[in-house]
């Protein structure tokens, strides 16, 4: 007999990395497009819970790897197999999917396989605009629950829950860290110089990526005080240090940083957009407003601003009406975007809308969703 065929698009294997071996009667295939995606997460700025997510589903791929070519299929030991497909090399895209957007040339895997001959076929994804493009071609969908306290949470209060468990590690790792930036300026004010490479490697090699980039940009700022690139370099550490661990004091330390460093690039949204939330982090809800306005009064599309205010205005002031109005504006920026991320962002965005309208009703504050233009038997899209 022979075994079916399950798909899985970008955001179900970001809900749930486990879902890779969801499927232990069936042939479960990863698009290329999808492993793009995922290792777009590396390099950009997104919920560390997603990157943390994007992270093992790269693991399980690189460890199922070591068993034979995932081209070709690897075997499960429930008797299932995994493969990564890509589009036949010179094949056209099918009409009315375009090879721009990252949905359709999952769909078009998809239809290539049905034509191979794949008969029991399914898409696993819980996109609704890939949900009905796949069900006009006929292909057969099915959707994934999300976990309970995955990307679902709020976009910019993590989830504190994932790092109980390794905080002992964590804090080992900490304090190991401390010994070595000691031993690191130790050495500096012995030899007049500032290098990170003075430390040995031994020591390096116990630290993870994010304290590594801490004390290469700390020994640079040592020798140059203004260069602005180590500044932020820091900040970004500090503001990953804080990720993973719920500390405040890193979220301040990131403050500083990044203050220091818009100061010398005020032009930088980026960096701006991830002050504000250091800021709301440790409490200063007012100025995390003021700087994530000044980054939208620059550049009013920038996804990430926009969500972060709306967070601001929710779970900072309870200003009910404010928060929906910025979700909204989140769902129409995302609305048009074929990348992975953006759609996770409208989903939570959709979400937060929701239980906003909920909490305002609770509230005794009921928000006019017809005057805001809010759909809510959309899913609280707009309308």
């Amino acid at each position: 007999m022979r075994m079916r065929t399950v798909i899985l698009d970008t955001n179900v294997l970001l809900s749930d990395p486990e879902t890779l071996l969801a499927f232990p009667d069936a042939e479960v295939v990863v698009p290329d497009v999808v492993l793009g995606e995922i290792d777009k997460l590396k390099t950009q700025r997104v919920d560390p819970d997603l990157r943390y997510k994007g992270r093992e589903v790269s693991r399980m791929l690189f460890e199922m790897s070591e068993g034979g070519s995932l081209t070709d299929g690897v075997e499960t030991p429930e008797g299932g197999r995994i493969r990564v497909v890509g589009l036949a090399p010179d094949t056209p895209m099918p009409e009315g999917l375009s090879a721009k957007n990252a949905d359709d040339r999952i769909l078009a895997v998809a239809l290539q396989m049905c034509s191979e001959g794949c008969e029991d076929l399914t898409l696993v994804t819980n996109d609704l605009n890939m949900l009905i493009k796949a069900q006009t071609l006929g292909i057969k969908v099915e959707r994934r629950p999300e976990l309970e306290g995955g990307f679902a949470r709020k976009y910019i209060i993590r989830p504190f829950q994932r790092y109980r468990v390794p905080l002992t590690i964590l804090a080992v790792a900490v304090g190991v860290f401390a010994g070595v930036l000691a031993l690191a300026f130790y050495t500096t004010s012995l030899t007049g110089r500032s290098r990170s490479a003075d430390v040995p490697t031994e020591f390096r090699d116990l630290l993870t990526a994010d304290q590594r980039t801490l004390l290469d940009g700390l020994t640079r700022l040592e020798s140059s005080p203004n260069d602005a690139e180590a500044m932020k370099s820091v900040a970004n550490a500090y503001y990953n240090l804080r990720d993973q661990t719920g500390n405040v004091q890193f979220a301040r330390k990131a403050i500083d940083y990044y203050q220091r460093y818009l100061k010398l690039r005020p032009d930088d949204v980026d960096a701006r957009t991830d002050l504000a939330a250091m800021l709301f982090y440790s409490g200063s809800t007012d100025e995390a407003i003021q700087e994530a306005t000044l980054v939208l009064e620059t550049k009013p599309e920038h996804i990430q601003a926009n969500f972060n205010l709306g967070i601001f205005y929710w779970r900072g002031r309870g200003d009910y009406k404010a928060a929906a109005l910025q979700f909204k504006k989140v769902i129409d920026l995302t609305s048009t975007s074929g990348d992975a991320h953006a759609a996770l962002i409208k989903q939570q965005a959709e979400a937060n809308l929701q239980s906003i309208i909920k909490e305002a009703e609770a509230a005794g504050q009921p928000l006019d969703v017809k005057a805001l233009g809010i759909d809510v038997t959309n899913g609280g899209t707009t309308s």
